[in-house]
């Protein structure tokens, strides 16, 4: 008999559902790339173009891109 894989189900590891500020920025870094953008500073770009706005409703830059990553990550 053969074991299944081992697999995360979506959001299998939250401890709560997503806020609407992660599922807004979610959505926008999805939409970023599918536009091709892959870079840090083409992605911050993006973001401060497109929404949602950055933390305390600051522009996005790649200190406070990879800051909340991190902070949203953990």
């Amino acid at each position: 008999m053969r074991t299944p894989e081992l697999y995360n189900e979506t959001h299998q590891t939250r401890t709560a559902p997503p806020t609407s500020y992660e599922s807004l920025l979610g959505d926008s870094i999805e939409r970023a790339f599918a536009q091709g953008i892959h870079d840090l500073a083409g992605l911050v770009a993006y973001l401060n173009q497109a929404g949602p706005a950055g933390p305390n409703g600051q522009p996005w830059t790649e200190t406070t891109y990879q800051q909340e990553m991190a902070r949203l990550g953990a």
